[in-house]
């Protein structure tokens, strides 16, 4: 089964006070290695574009009006994501947004058991620290340079990077050998141990002509 990276972009911080979504993008990978297989639509809101989240996304009320309506690529973003797992980052921001937009158009909405929420897991292995994409990427050292505006379908290639990182980062390892490790004040070790995968030269190759053609190709 593969793996759905979702992300959308939208006119406020609520549907409950007329929101709607004006971006959204999925991506899919099997096994986490991008298959090619994206699914962007830039939709028409119905309703203005507060400046607030202009500035966010660069999607003004003007351009998004010449853009197709939720209830035209809902049965296509159904069927993509079809029966696949969803990582999200900030579930319970995307989601509820989501599934508003289907009730309305009378569709079956996304379940919860399907969605993988990465900011609950990196809230977990790193509490009390800013989690947030931009966060996630810096502490993972994921290159941010392409992101000068909020794009989904860039966040979603960013959010596969990190969720790879969530995935290997390891707890601290105890450790009471003395002989051969350094000690703590406690005698106690913390041993961060990561496991390191380096890409193959032709999955740096592919991964490079991935962000290249595709990105762009359904950036617009």
């Amino acid at each position: 089964m593969s793996e759905i990276f979702l992300d959308i972009e939208t006119t406020g911080l609520s549907f409950k006070e007329g929101h709607k979504i004006v971006e959204i993008a999925c991506i899919e990978t099997n096994e986490l290695i991008p298959t090619k297989k994206i699914f962007h639509k830039i939709i028409n809101p119905e309703r203005n574009v507060p400046e607030e989240a202009f500035k966010i996304h660069g999607f003004s009320t003007e351009f998004l009006k010449q853009k197709p309506k939720f209830h035209q690529v809902a049965d296509e973003l159904l069927n993509f994501i079809n029966d696949n797992d969803l990582i999200i980052h900030n579930a319970p921001f995307d989601l509820p947004f989501i599934n508003h937009q289907l009730k309305l158009i009378k569709k079956n909405t996304i379940t919860k058991n399907k969605i993988i929420d990465t900011l609950e897991l990196a809230r977990s292995k790193y509490p009390g620290t800013s989690n947030s994409l931009d966060a996630l990427c810096r502490r993972f050292n994921v290159d941010l340079s392409r992101r000068v505006k909020h794009n989904a379908v860039l966040d979603c290639d960013l959010l596969r990077e990190v969720y790879i990182h969530l995935l290997d980062a390891k707890e601290p390892k105890l450790s009471f050998n003395v002989e051969t490790e350094k000690k703590t004040s406690k005698n106690v070790v913390l041993n961060y141990s990561k496991k390191v995968i380096k890409p193959s030269d032709e999955e740096l190759k592919n991964h490079n002509l991935f962000l290249k053609t595709e990105l762009k190709k359904n950036y617009f």
